[in-house]
């Protein structure tokens, strides 16, 4: 029944990133590409680490956490209406994420490998996240919202509680949780 949700919850991430996809087509999205393409890196480290250490269904929204950012990237190189000018705190957060990524390289320690996919993935994120609080107009909530319910299908798989089963969704939930926030707090807080 478990691994049904949790097919379920990739089918919902899949789309989306779908509506994404089309929103970053039209303009009405401006993905940063150094977040979209580092987000597409470290959850696939997340999730070879997982599997490595014997995870097996919960996996999937994690891999879907790489895959469905692969996707805007190459989808955003295509459309001149999403443009985002990097700007050099992009690029010091991007260090910082292929950093973690070249850290995980060395290692040999599944947990430590998911621990330096987070810390990458937080590094690349923090991009968009301060993108969609100052910038609130230029992001979608569409695969912030599918993601969360995503990573949230990852803890119906768990049959053993172990860091390395759940800390990588524990985290997708957080991280598209804030950046919902950002994209949506001017509207809660300070209804017009």
């Amino acid at each position: 029944m478990w691994k049904y949700i949790v097919i379920l919850g990739a089918i919902v991430q899949l789309s989306g990133i779908f509506y994404y996809v089309k929103d970053v087509i039209k303009g009405r999205a401006k993905p940063n590409k150094v977040t979209w393409l580092l987000w597409s890196i470290a959850p696939i480290i997340g999730t070879f680490a997982a599997i490595s250490s014997g995870v097996r269904w919960a996996v999937l929204p994690v891999f879907m956490a790489g895959f469905a950012p692969l996707l805007v990237f190459i989808f955003s190189l295509f459309s001149k209406k999403s443009y985002w000018r990097i700007e050099k705190f992009d690029y010091v957060c991007g260090f910082f994420s292929i950093f973690a990524l070249i850290l995980w390289a060395i290692t040999s320690q599944p947990l430590v490998a998911i621990i330096f996919a987070i810390f990458s993935d937080f590094s690349a994120g923090i991009i968009t996240l301060k993108k969609a609080w100052l910038y609130p107009e230029t992001e979608t909530q569409a695969p912030y919202s599918t993601g969360v319910f995503s990573a949230l299908t990852s803890f119906f798989a768990i049959i053993i509680w172990t860091p390395a089963n759940f800390l990588f969704p524990a985290y997708l939930v957080f991280m598209n949780g804030l950046i919902l926030f950002a994209i949506y707090r001017k509207k809660i807080f300070w209804k017009e």
